[in-house]
């Protein structure tokens, strides 16, 4: 058996289950979430728990049953309480403002980039008075894939360079420093 998929999964008392054939739609105070379920997997709610069970012992089923459990793991923990992703701006100047579904960033080019947010995520600016840091975005959504995909997109937007530091990175990443034209003599 899988480790991580023969792990059930329990359900929150606020959150709404309902398994239709192959298809599993999750129901929350954060959002909606559902999922096709492929078919050697088999899912079932059984005394408050969702379980995945598969049908054979094959290579492809064994990864499928616990790539399965964890989407199903994530889905309810987005539904209940969300995820979050922080972007960091450095650089003189940089900046971004949240109207409505729309991200504006002054990123140092000679125009402003409008991002769109897609549905399902919202974002938040917060000022911050650190020594090289402007600011940060911080985006919200229920779904964790989503989520990523879009914060990668803002972080494209315009990557932290490894001279100064300045541009888009994600709080938790590390940008590996370059020495200059004068220190390397």
């Amino acid at each position: 058996m899988s480790r991580i998929g023969k792990q059930p999964i329990a359900i929150p008392d606020k959150v709404k289950v309902v398994v239709d054939g192959a298809l599993v739609q999750i129901e929350g105070p954060k959002g909606k979430a559902s999922l096709r379920v492929d078919g050697p997997m088999t899912v079932a709610v059984v005394d408050k728990k969702l379980t995945v069970t598969r049908q054979g012992d094959a290579r492809e089923m064994r990864s499928l049953h616990g790539l399965t459990r964890s989407l199903l793991g994530n889905m309810l923990r987005g539904v209940t309480e969300g995820y979050e992703r922080v972007l960091e701006i450095s650089g003189v100047g940089f900046k971004a403002e949240v109207k409505g579904r729309d991200v504006n960033f002054s990123i140092g080019f000679s125009h402003p980039v409008v991002f769109p947010l897609p549905p399902g995520v919202n974002a938040e600016w917060r000022e911050l008075k650190v020594a090289d840091k402007q600011g940060e975005v911080v985006l919200r959504s229920h779904d964790r894939d989503l989520l990523g995909r879009t914060a990668a997109k803002v972080r494209a937007l315009r990557p932290a360079e490894p001279y100064k530091g300045k541009g888009i990175k994600y709080a938790e990443e590390t940008i590996r420093r370059k020495v200059g034209k004068t220190g390397a003599a």
